[in-house]
């Protein structure tokens, strides 16, 4: 956005002052020695939007303090943004700092309030402001300095800024609360498929202590594991007015899959290595180097994948899918570590096939098992939609608050989620 509304606009210069940071030279060994004098040295990764920086991932030494910071760190408490790479990143400091050449330190000056200057500096557009460097868009002084802010009477700014701040709030709790479900999950399955739920003794196996009565099968004994593929991209007919789900690695993501980004016709089929395969088929995520490999998901819908997911499918009654689906999703780390290859690290068929699963004597005790988990699934699910929504009114209402598009007196947020309500 541009700044416009009903205040007077003021540029940057006129309401704040601001400082640059430095980078020590990475030459000069000194100004990065370890010692416990080091001090901490803030770069944009360590600014978490509207965060407050208690940690950094550098320190810079006690000689780069004397002879680059002169011996002066930005106090705590000041409102940080990066203006080179990505630009508007606002975080405040928790700790006195130094910060890198790529952030400013801001300092508002009387009749600005700091809270209202930095959730509008985060969602100004810069745009027209920015310059392309090779490394990516920057700003420069006379550009900071001609930032047009808007500026509403002081207690004006600060009754949006305690608006603001209420729905960060809320939106950190959903993300509290979330954390500690997926916490929990983690703690359950692990403790599941180890000791199942009817309290027997355990034996030693391959793959650590289980139940004395489960048996520890590869996966290939129970599904037929194939993959997928992909119907040439110059082929036309393959692709257009496609009708046929087809399933990415991207999409396999520990969910039920009901829809696809692309979809193949009947010819695409036919002309490629791709299966047609039912809904409750499992996909494991064979190929990528980032956090996709080792992913899980389910079909909920008749669908083809391309050739690096693992598609499951069960050839007997004995191993539930869910349960299957559940089990993979606990062993995401260990199943990842089996992969080979040069420089990409990939997963394949035959090491797909040869996975060990602990299979309880019973399919009521899976059947528990997978009741167990999906119950906790549709509470993370919930509370994921909690999330998303007060993210999504948090990303409203900034702009609108901002542009005075909406007034404080309009809001009643006390709906918002408090701790008991988030946990329910």
């Amino acid at each position: 956005m541009t700044a416009q509304g009903p205040w007077p606009i003021r540029p940057f210069a006129e309401v704040a002052d601001y400082g640059v940071g430095k980078t020590p030279a990475r030459a000069n060994a000194d100004y990065w020695a370890k010692s416990d004098q080091d001090i901490p040295w803030v770069s944009i990764s360590d600014l978490e939007p509207f965060g407050v920086v208690t940690d950094t991932k550098e320190r810079a030494s006690r000689k780069a303090f004397d002879d680059v910071f002169r011996g002066k760190l930005v106090p705590a408490g000041t409102l940080l943004m990066s203006f080179k790479l990505t630009i508007g990143k606002v975080a405040t400091l928790g700790i006195p700092a130094a910060h890198n050449e790529a952030i400013i330190s801001i300092f508002p000056r009387p009749g600005v309030d700091q809270r209202f200057l930095g959730y509008f500096l985060s969602q100004f557009d810069y745009k027209e402001l920015q310059d392309r460097q090779i490394k990516g868009n920057t700003l420069n002084k006379s550009k900071i300095d001609r930032i047009p802010v808007p500026v509403p009477p002081e207690t004006e700014q600060s009754k949006i800024a305690d608006v603001l701040d209420s729905l960060r709030r809320a939106v950190d709790l959903q993300r509290s609360v979330l954390a500690n479900l997926d916490q929990l999950k983690a703690a359950a399955m692990q403790q599941l498929f180890a000791q199942g739920l009817r309290a027997e003794a355990q034996k030693d196996t391959e793959i650590g202590p289980l139940p004395g009565s489960w048996e520890l099968v590869t996966i290939d004994k129970h599904f037929s594991v194939v993959s997928g593929g992909t119907p040439s991209r110059g082929n036309a007919s393959y692709w257009l007015d496609g009708t046929i789900p087809w399933v990415k690695t991207t999409e396999v993501k520990y969910a039920v899959i009901t829809e696809t980004e692309e979809h193949i016709t009947p010819a695409g089929l036919d002309g490629s290595a791709a299966k047609l395969l039912p809904p409750g088929t499992l996909l494991l995520a064979m190929y990528g180097q980032g956090v996709t490999r080792g992913k899980v998901g389910i079909l909920g819908i008749e669908a083809t994948c391309n050739q690096a997911c693992a598609a499951m499918t069960p050839k007997d009654d004995d191993v539930l899918p869910r349960y299957l689906y559940h089990y993979l999703t606990s062993r995401y780390e260990a199943i990842r570590s089996l992969a080979h290859g040069g420089q990409q690290q990939n997963l394949n068929l035959d090491i797909v096939r040869t996975i060990d699963v602990p299979v309880p004597s019973t399919a009521d005790e899976q059947q528990e098992i997978a009741d167990v988990l999906d119950a906790l699934d549709r509470k993370i699910d919930l509370q994921r939609r909690k999330r998303d929504v007060l993210d999504q009114l948090f990303k409203s209402l900034l702009y609108k608050l901002m542009t005075g598009e909406v007034s404080v007196e309009d809001l009643d947020l006390s709906a918002l989620p408090t701790l008991e309500g988030s946990a329910a």
